[in-house]
């Protein structure tokens, strides 16, 4: 009995060992959450190579496009080889987040985000292993694609939330997108100079918070900005440009904390002709202005709080003819494919009043009105 407990011990503490060298192994090596997959849960080479193949086809051939917020649940089915591909358009200084919930605490789903290049889609991030939700701040405006695969053999119900918020608080108190009227690019002085900023309008006196901590390198009155503050980003090596205030909070310079009071809205500097509002900027030291709305832009619509699993069935049929579009929308969708009544469908999920639906016939997934097709027990 001795020899066997000894025996046991020795065997964890191999298996321990064994388990740090793969973890450090990982680290230097930035093994992808796919590969720790395989060699953590032995998958089969073939099979594995399937697996990846598929992804590789959506990420080629699918081009359906969503429109943030996007919630889609569904039912992953074991060695169906989904993949769930969807196209955005992002700009500098949106917070993209993508989560997959599940019923299962033992399934496993994969997250990887990819720009589009003239070289085609690059990857630029994963999701860690284990973990079911990644978050990107956007660097560049550019086509975005996430893709979402389910372990092979995974068979739970699935939840799929895709969101962009803005990386900054907006910078007057109590402001709204529609408070923004004038933006980046707008022609200056008959076409002399363009606007590197943003004006959000407001009543005369209203706070302006600052939108990110950091700290005050300017505060004072100059040139064209009037009363002015400038607040260093060291996070993003950037600077954030407070122009035409009325007056200038109080405040310790070097700590400053996102929401903390810089000063208040006014006109002052070349704004004395019009109405009392904020000017406000990003500049980066190597590149000058950039475009600030996207930093500060607020969601147009509420994230979707939806927890619910769609009991989806793997296989569908058309009930009568149908168009097949590239997005869950009509009014901003491409028609790319139709079907007859009686073709079958593999279904992805549900999102709203939409399926998400590869077609037998083709390669590409789609959307499809759920009023045209109806589940296959």
């Amino acid at each position: 009995m001795n020899d066997r407990i000894l025996f046991l011990f020795f065997l964890i503490l191999v298996l321990a060992s064994c388990s740090k060298i793969n973890k450090a192994k990982d680290l230097l090596t930035h093994s992808s959450a796919q590969e720790i997959y395989k060699r953590d849960l032995y998958i089969n080479d073939d099979i594995f190579k399937i697996w990846e193949n598929e992804k590789q086809k959506a990420l080629v051939y699918d081009s359906v496009a969503i429109d943030l917020p996007y919630q889609e649940s569904g039912r992953f089915f074991p060695k169906s080889f989904s993949v769930y591909s969807y196209l955005i358009e992002l700009h500098r200084g949106d917070l993209l987040s993508v989560e997959v919930k599940l019923d299962s605490t033992s399934s496993l789903a994969f997250i990887d985000i990819f720009t589009l290049e003239t070289s085609g889609f690059k990857n630029i991030i994963g999701s860690e292993f284990g973990k079911q939700k990644l978050q990107l701040e956007i660097a560049e405006d550019k086509l975005y694609k996430v893709i979402i695969q389910p372990e092979i053999d995974a068979g739970s119900y699935f939840n799929i939330k895709i969101n962009r918020s803005p990386a900054y608080l907006f910078p007057v108190a109590g402001g709204k997108n529609r408070d923004a009227q004038s933006f980046w690019g707008a022609q200056r002085d008959g076409g002399k100079r363009a606007h590197e900023g943003v004006d959000i309008f407001a009543k005369r006196g209203t706070p302006v918070i600052a939108s990110t901590a950091g700290r005050i390198t300017y505060m004072g009155e100059k040139g064209l900005g009037g009363k002015q503050v400038w607040l260093r980003d060291l996070k993003r090596s950037q600077s954030l440009y407070y122009a035409h205030l009325d007056s200038i909070a109080s405040i310790n310079k070097n700590q400053v904390k996102a929401g903390d009071t810089l000063g208040f809205v006014g006109n002052t500097g070349n704004a004395r002709t019009t109405p009392p509002h904020l000017h406000f900027g990003i500049y980066r030291s190597n590149r000058g202005a950039i475009n600030p709305y996207h930093f500060i832009k607020q969601n147009d619509v509420k994230p979707l709080n939806n927890e619910n699993f769609y009991p989806n069935h793997l296989n569908g049929l058309v009930t009568r003819n149908a168009n097949l579009r590239n997005s869950n929308s009509v009014k901003n969708s491409e028609i790319i494919q139709k079907l007859a009544q009686g073709d079958t469908i593999q279904i992805l999920g549900r999102s709203s009043e939409w399926y998400h639906i590869k077609a037998t016939s083709s390669k590409n997934t789609s959307f499809l009105h759920s009023s045209l097709a109806t589940p296959l027990n």
